[in-house]
């Protein structure tokens, strides 16, 4: 799915740091935050962003200083790849 989402020109800036493009800082914000309500998993949110590797997300996290990963974080991660296994099984 695609989504547009229209930024007054005087706004952007503020809202991507220089040299990142845009789009790529508005997706990376809507991931991180659905993220910190624990709306998507860390899988989901590798796909969102198409970060290849658990560490390299780990990394992107770090980075953005979201670092807790708690008990209750691994459970959801868990639960949502248990989801996704039993969806492919019946595809």
């Amino acid at each position: 799915m695609q989504i547009s989402v229209e930024v007054p020109d005087e706004l952007v800036a503020s809202l991507a740091p220089s040299g990142q493009d845009p789009s790529r800082a508005v997706l990376e914000a809507v991931g991180l935050e659905a993220f910190r309500q624990r709306r998507i998993s860390a899988y989901q949110l590798r796909r969102l962003l198409g970060i290849p590797s658990r560490w390299d997300l780990d990394a992107f996290l770090k980075e953005r200083r979201v670092e807790s990963y708690t008990a209750e974080d691994f459970e959801h991660d868990l639960t949502t790849l248990e989801e996704i296994r039993k969806a492919e099984r019946r595809a």
